[in-house]
């Protein structure tokens, strides 16, 4: 089969970044007057989650040293629902992925997948909807919801992922975040957030929060504490802020995207759903756009231990990623979240050669290589990617993209897999 031809672009973004985040984070802290709600002596949980967020190790050993400064106990609790396997010692696996131990944050980490339930919200129509919290986390004087604001990998809303959906689903722990995902089919997304969130804040548990905004680089844009009685309305502030900043593809229409990574620490979804256009959500509508007829993912990341959330979007892949999944680990967080078709595993192939090969036999009438095609390393990473030959007439109609490299054949290695992005 003739394969297309591809070329290295440049995707420019407007992307600020912040310099010195523990600057900020104790420059926020002393702007919300942080030490008049927290006292010395005061046991502070702070949450730290499952997502690939930029400078988290940072992030959290600023808010330590602050709190610890304040003359205040922190801790570090896992607040990713049923990751890691829905165990402690895998959910503390997962943080030392992303650096976060006693050792470099400076502060212990304590997991478990107990929760106290803190309350009911009453329904008139409906069953009562319990309100969970991690044990030590309810246990402690305070708790500091420390995430990154963006776009959610399932619905669209005012309120998104962020940190009031880590108090709801990350605290949560897997009890928690399968009753609230069931509730989800029946009230939806945003409305289960916010009350389940709302009553949490009501309880006074919550000292402040810390949002995290990235640029389309993935690197750090803002970091802003929020009060607790601000802290809805600067969340929904904040995801309009970060959803103009996000990365994304520069042509609505594809007949094949080639990911070379998904994975946990890309997205909740292996792959973020608002770069590729699908969500498969049961009671969400599809996006319009990107419209992209097929989808190829290469590989797992290390970081992900097995789990495969999210290869159903896929059209196909690869043996050696079937290999890598853990059903455990995959096949609970699909549960857990109620989306057992975004890991179903699609056809797959020994190589990357067959499986682009029968992906653009699939294509209708276009012939192979005139195939609109793109290639990512990742749904993080759109500044650096490959475009097929056809795609190229197309470039100077877009100011930020820029033609870095020759027109090339796909570059496979001996056994009929692609190089290395």
């Amino acid at each position: 089969m003739a394969l297309p031809k591809m070329a290295r672009v440049k995707q420019h973004f407007d992307a600020p970044v912040l310099t010195d985040l523990p600057k900020a984070i104790h420059s926020e802290l002393d702007r919300i007057n942080a030490s008049s709600i927290i006292k010395s002596g005061d046991t502070v949980a702070i949450t730290a989650g499952s997502r690939g967020v930029a400078n988290i190790a940072t992030a959290v050993k600023a808010t330590v040293d602050y709190l610890k400064n304040l003359g205040a106990k922190p801790f570090v609790v896992p607040a990713m629902g049923s990751h890691g396997g829905a165990t402690a010692e895998g959910q503390t696996s997962v943080l030392e992925h992303y650096g976060i131990t006693e050792t470099t944050v400076g502060a212990p980490v304590k997991a478990t997948m107990e929760v106290v339930k803190l309350g009911s919200i009453k329904n008139a129509d409906a069953d009562d909807l319990p309100v969970f919290m991690d044990r030590y986390a309810a246990e402690a004087d305070h708790v500091v919801p420390l995430n990154r604001i963006k776009a959610h990998t399932d619905f669209n809303g005012s309120i998104e992922s962020g940190v009031l959906k880590m108090m709801v689903i990350g605290l949560g722990k897997q009890q928690g975040a399968n009753y609230y995902h069931r509730a989800f089919f029946q009230y939806g997304f945003e409305h289960v957030i916010t009350a389940v969130g709302g009553f949490i804040l009501d309880t006074g548990k919550i000292a402040f929060g810390i949002g995290l905004i990235e640029n389309a680089h993935e690197d750090t844009a803002k970091a802003v504490a929020m009060p607790a009685k601000n802290l809805l309305r600067t969340e929904r502030e904040l995801l309009v802020e970060a959803k103009s900043m996000m990365g994304r593809l520069p042509f609505d229409e594809l007949d094949l995207l080639i990911v070379d990574w998904s994975g946990k620490n890309i997205s909740g979804t292996g792959m973020d759903t608002n770069v590729i256009g699908r969500m498969m959500q049961n009671f969400e509508p599809e996006p319009l756009k990107p419209a992209i007829l097929r989808i190829f993912v290469r590989d797992l990341t290390e970081e992900s231990d097995g789990n495969a959330t999210g290869i159903g979007l896929a059209d196909f892949t690869t043996t050696r990623l079937v290999n890598q999944i853990d059903r455990h680990s995959t096949y609970m967080n699909g549960i857990t979240a109620l989306g057992p078709q975004k890991s179903k595993i699609p056809f797959y192939y020994d190589t990357d050669k067959e499986a682009i090969e029968v992906a653009l036999e699939t294509i209708g009438l276009t012939k192979s290589e005139n195939a609109r095609v793109i290639r990512i390393e990742s749904t993080l990473r759109l500044t650096d990617f490959d475009i097929s030959e056809v795609l190229l007439k197309d470039v100077d109609l877009h100011s930020n993209l820029e033609v870095v490299g020759a027109t090339l054949p796909l570059q496979f290695d001996t056994s009929g897999n692609l190089l290395p992005f």
